[in-house]
C-alpha cells in the first residue's frame, strides 16, 4: 500500500474508531429503531451521491465540445464508480441508484420519507440547496452535516473532495450491526429484506471493489504533494466528525420521540 495512504489512515484512525463505538449502534434493537435510523441516515445517501457528481464534473469532461480533462487513469476510476452508484441492480434485477435502492428499502419497512422528498422537492423547485437545508426544519446536526457535504462539494480542491469521498464518508457497519440485521430479517422479512440487501450489496461493492479505486484516486491526486496529503487528512478527519453528529441526530431523536411517549 501507498506509503501516503497508510500515513493518512493511521492520522484518521481516531476518529473512526470513535465512530465505530458511537452509542447509535447500541439504539438499534428492533424494527422501530431501524425506521428511526434511516429516517436520518437517508440523508447521508443522498448527499453522498451529490459529493460523488462533483468529482466526476471535476476530474471528467461534462460538457460540449467534449475535451479530455486530466489524467485518463482519474477518469477511468471515478466513471467507473459513478456507474456503480447510480446504475446498479435492486434484488430483482431492476436498474436503480443506491439511493433509491435505499428509499425503496424505507418505504417496504413503513419508515417516514417525507423530510427528505420535502428537501428534494424544494430543489427541484428552484431553491438554492444551502437555503433549502436550512428551511427544511431538519435536526440542526444534520443541516450541519448536509452543509459541509455541499461546501465541499461545490467548493473544495478535487484532492480534498477524493479524500473525504474515500475515507471521511466510509459507511462503517460493525459486526454487532449485521448480527442486529440477520436477528430483524428473520423476525420480519417482508419489512427489512430491501434494507438488508442495500447493505450487503453495499459492503460488496463499495467495501471492496469502490474502496480501491477511490484509494487510488486519491493517490493519483495527491501524488507525492505533502502539502496536498496534509489536506487530505484534515478533510477526512473533518468528515469524520461530521458523521459523528449525524449519528448524534439519530440518537437524540430516539431520545425525544421516548420521552413524548
Amino acid at each position: 500500500m501507498n506509503h501516503h495512504i497508510q500515513k493518512l489512515k493511521s492520522e484518521i484512525e481516531q476518529e473512526r474508531s470513535r465512530l465505530l463505538s458511537h452509542p447509535v449502534y447500541h439504539q438499534i434493537s428492533d424494527l422501530d429503531s431501524l425506521k428511526n435510523f434511516t429516517e436520518t441516515h437517508v440523508f447521508a445517501v443522498w448527499d453522498f451521491m451529490s459529493l460523488l457528481k462533483s468529482l466526476q464534473i471535476a476530474l471528467t469532461s461534462v460538457s460540449i465540445p467534449w475535451m479530455p480533462v486530466g489524467s485518463a487513469e482519474t477518469r477511468y476510476l471515478i466513471n467507473e464508480i459513478v456507474l456503480g452508484e447510480e446504475c446498479d441492480v435492486d434484488e430483482d434485477g431492476n436498474r436503480m441508484s443506491h439511493f433509491e435502492l435505499y428509499l425503496k428499502s424505507m418505504h417496504q419497512m413503513g419508515a417516514n420519507t417525507k423530510p427528505i422528498y420535502s428537501l428534494i422537492k424544494s430543489i427541484l423547485a428552484g431553491q438554492p440547496i444551502d437555503e433549502a437545508i436550512n428551511k427544511s426544519s431538519l435536526n440542526p446536526n444534520v443541516e450541519q452535516f448536509l452543509h459541509f457535504t455541499f461546501e465541499i462539494a461545490k467548493h473544495a480542491a478535487p484532492h480534498v473532495k477524493a479524500s473525504v469521498f474515500t475515507f471521511g464518508r466510509e459507511d462503517l457497519i460493525p459486526s454487532m450491526f449485521m448480527k442486529f440485521l440477520e436477528e430483524m430479517h428473520s423476525e420480519h422479512p417482508d419489512k427489512v429484506s430491501t434494507f438488508k440487501y442495500y447493505i450487503e450489496r453495499h459492503i460488496e461493492v463499495d467495501g471492496d471493489h469502490h474502496s480501491h479505486l477511490a484509494i487510488n484516486m486519491v493517490s493519483e491526486l495527491c501524488g507525492d504533494d505533502e502539502s496536498k496529503w496534509k489536506d487530505a487528512a484534515e478533510a477526512a478527519k473533518k468528515a469524520l466528525e461530521m458523521r459523528y453528529l449525524l449519528w448524534d441526530a439519530i440518537v437524540n431523536t430516539k431520545i425525544e420521540s421516548e420521552v413524548a411517549l
